[in-house]
């Protein structure tokens, strides 16, 4: 039995299902991944195209693709803009941002890739760093 991870946007308007299992984990810390997370790198999950099922708020996702890139592009709920699951350019994969997982997605990241453009401040520093469970007072 396989089994099926549920994912969905911030505000809840499009609401998804994977049946897995994932094959592929990865860390991108591309400049192109910085810029459209906000962060030090984007956490993808990969798995095959068939494997995805809309459940909600489909005509909610947009696609974006960099003009002159062959693999960067982004989809997003059009009415919160987080990033949710798209397949690739050429339709051999779909890529999966794993913060729009609600349930455990069955393996932890397996690689970091472009660490050569990793931002200066993601370091050991960032580890070292306290850590709350909450705001800090």
């Amino acid at each position: 039995m396989t089994d099926i991870i549920h994912g969905h946007c911030l505000c809840g308007a499009v609401t998804f299902e994977i049946q897995g299992p994932f094959k592929r984990f990865i860390l991108c810390h591309c400049s192109r991944c910085q810029r459209a997370s906000g962060s030090a790198h984007v956490s993808n999950l990969f798995c095959k195209p068939d494997q995805l099922k809309w459940l909600g708020g489909e005509d909610q996702v947009r696609r974006f693709d960099l003009t002159g890139a062959d693999r960067f592009g982004k989809s997003f709920c059009t009415n919160c803009g987080s990033p949710l699951p798209h397949v690739g350019k050429d339709g051999s994969y779909l890529l999966v941002p794993a913060g729009s997982l609600d349930d455990d997605p069955g393996l932890r990241p397996q690689a970091h890739i472009f660490c050569a453009n990793r931002a200066v401040w993601d370091d050991d520093s960032l580890e070292r760093a306290p850590h709350f469970d909450q705001y800090p007072e």
